[in-house]
């Protein structure tokens, strides 16, 4: 059974559990990028009800805990990775407020265009952009059986296991959990209800 990740806990506990991993300079990045991302998410809630805020700290755990990612820039873009693409938010403001490469890595992350040139394209992200997107794509299918409805949960298996399963591929961490999470949920192929 894969490694389940639990955003609910919130920023002060998972700051908490990171002091003695990050430093301080990045432990205050990411004070910031918290309070942004809350900020901008406001009361916007994921489709099982969980505040939105859960989804982003799960894919930020997930990049500190299980990726061992210490990089500023991409632990603050693993929080602003939906604010382009779910707010009004541009990503001139956060380039303004987070430097380039936080940008460019929320840039990557963000859908443009339709969703197969979308996943395409990730094929040539760099691998801090794919890191950031396996994480979020992780935190959005780890409880994909809770999702409100079931065709959803079976096209978003199934598109998981075409992109996300090949891109996660050599990837330590990601590799195994994919493929793990791919075996316990075989049944959503098949469209049947767990």
């Amino acid at each position: 059974m894969p490694r389940t990740f639990d955003g609910s806990v919130g920023w002060p506990a998972l700051r908490e559990r990171y002091r003695d991993r990050l430093d301080a300079g990045t432990l205050a990045a990411l004070d910031d990028a918290v309070a942004f991302a809350v900020a901008r998410h406001g009361d916007q809630r994921r489709p099982a009800g969980e505040p939105y805020v859960e989804h982003l700290l799960e894919a930020l755990e997930v990049l500190v805990e299980a990726a061992g990612e210490r990089d500023a820039d991409v632990l603050r873009a693993a929080l602003l990775h939906d604010v382009v693409e779910d707010t009004p938010t541009t990503l001139e403001e956060v380039r303004s407020r987070f430097g380039d490469r936080t940008a460019e890595l929320v840039g990557w992350v963000t859908k443009s265009g339709d969703r197969e040139s979308y996943l395409a394209s990730l094929r040539q992200a760099p691998d801090a952009a794919l890191a950031v997107k396996l994480a979020d794509r992780l935190s959005n299918v780890q409880r994909l059986r809770t999702h409100p409805r079931p065709a959803k949960r079976a096209a978003y298996y199934r598109e998981t296991v075409a992109t996300f399963v090949p891109l996660a591929a050599g990837r330590g961490f990601f590799e195994q959990w994919y493929r793990d999470w791919q075996a316990e949920h075989a049944d959503l192929e098949r469209g049947e209800q767990a």
